[in-house]
């Protein structure tokens, strides 16, 4: 079908995501908004919202368990699942319906269009048999959970991120293999609240490509509430009568359910990116500039298509640069990634921004750090803290701080006034000398980390 006879708009949007996040500036745009799965993407259906509101009754029932730390008589008596189930979806699937509807009836200049897009020429794809064209298209297509190849994963049946946490009961026995984000978080929420958890990474540690400090003291953590098997990758699953066989390095587990948490992956593939000559790298992200430009011009990419941080708050801001770039050819303006930071809301909770210790030796930069233990803080050694830490790395020559890493309570928030000064080029010598950190507050970690590198 010749491009001429598909239905035209001004813009394409693939994806309902960050996507979704239409300026007011484009309500004179004729728009598709096309959308594969679930209205509102990853997060808010099955990735950082309904994780964190499981994340925080978790942490409820962790800390029931180890008040005699403090002189409390508080016991954890089991948790109802199905309650923490249904209040975490009766709040999101009704907004995420509304949203729906809120698209597809009431804004006027948006035409939404459910199906798979798939390019058929360069500014033309094809809705299951709907061709529609447009100058420009936005990709913010989102990634999909990595399957591993191992023999009999897909004759038993298992779950990913998608279908986890909604379970109808809470399982006896959880087996998670995959040692990321997911993988940690969904083992502290369903250890805490009961369930006997097995977790197989391949690596000797979890949470690769994070500080090493990081993912020693965390590993460490993590294995007195997790059986962790380390160091390989199951050969063989199979369902028994007992229900579902794991057999790794000649042993053997046996779990009741099972996460398979072993990476994302971009769905530039589903897209069949190549008929519009859209750039690729090696591992699937659409290849794009600081203005979320791909190689087409009028084509953008944005998110987890694009980029390999797989980050909410970044996809947003990728949005965001993408919307105006494309309305405003005259006047750019370009994403910076100096310090994109991210956590992973298990428990104890982690923070990171900027490069590892590791990634700064390899790349041959002066340095300094400084860490600190929470327990050397009031407020730390009043939680009776023993793992939490702080660690910050300066650069000698520019008294930059080009490294952040934190593992404790509170990391999430506790990392962000470094994120400020990185991004923003504050010498580490203003952020630890010229600002009051609050006595007694968790913020002194911080200050005392930093201290520690510049002195």
């Amino acid at each position: 079908m010749r491009t001429t006879e598909a239905e035209a708009f001004d813009l394409i949007i693939i994806g309902s995501g960050s996507g979704n996040s239409i300026p007011d500036y484009l309500q004179g745009w004729n728009i598709a908004l096309v959308e594969r799965a679930v209205f509102g993407g990853t997060c808010i259906n099955r990735g950082c919202i309904p994780s964190k509101m499981f994340v925080l009754p978790a942490d409820v029932a962790l800390s029931a368990q180890h008040g005699e730390r403090l002189g409390v008589d508080t016991r954890f008596e089991g948790a109802n699942f199905a309650a923490i189930r249904d209040r975490v979806f009766g709040r999101i699937d009704p907004i995420v319906a509304s949203g729906r509807d809120y698209r597809a009836i009431g804004t006027p200049n948006v035409t939404y269009i459910e199906g798979t897009a798939m390019f058929v020429e360069q500014k033309v794809l094809d809705v299951e048999g709907r061709r529609i064209t447009a100058p420009n298209i936005l990709i913010a297509a989102g990634a999909r959970p990595v399957i591993p190849p191992i023999p009999g994963l897909v004759e038993v049946g298992f779950h990913t991120s998608d279908s986890i946490m909604r379970l109808p009961d809470l399982p006896p026995r959880l087996g998670i293999i995959g040692g990321g984000f997911i993988a940690v978080e969904m083992a502290h929420v369903f250890s805490s609240l009961g369930s006997d958890v097995t977790l197989i990474n391949r690596s000797d540690a979890v949470l690769r490509g994070f500080d090493d400090d990081i993912r020693t003291r965390f590993t460490a953590a993590l294995g007195e509430r997790v059986d962790l098997q380390l160091g390989h990758v199951p050969t063989r699953i199979e369902r028994v009568a007992e229900g579902i066989k794991i057999t790794c390095a000649g042993a053997e587990t046996v779990v009741d359910e099972l996460l398979v948490a072993t990476g994302r992956e971009p769905n530039s593939d589903l897209l069949d990116v190549d008929a519009a000559g859209i750039e690729c790298h090696h591992h699937g992200t659409i290849a794009v500039d600081d203005t979320m430009a791909t190689n087409v011009p009028g084509i953008w990419a944005v998110g987890d298509v694009a980029n390999n941080y797989q980050l909410k708050h970044l996809a947003n801001a990728e949005a965001n640069v993408a919307f105006w770039n494309m309305a405003h050819s005259d006047d750019l303006r370009h994403q910076s990634y100096k310090a994109v930071p991210s956590a992973v809301f298990s428990n104890p909770q982690i923070a990171t921004v900027g490069l590892t210790e590791a990634e700064a030796q390899a790349a041959g930069r002066a340095f300094r750090v400084g860490m600190r233990d929470y327990s050397g803080t009031a407020y730390g050694w009043a939680m009776e803290d023993t793992v939490g830490f702080a660690k910050m790395l300066v650069d000698t020559e520019t008294d930059q701080i080009i490294g952040a890493h934190i593992l404790g309570a509170q990391a999430a928030t506790l990392i962000q006034p470094i994120i400020q000064a990185m991004e923003l080029d504050t010498p580490a010598t203003d952020v630890a000398r010229r600002v009051f950190y609050i006595h007694p507050a968790l913020t002194e970690v911080v200050e005392n980390a930093l201290l520690d590198a510049i002195e």
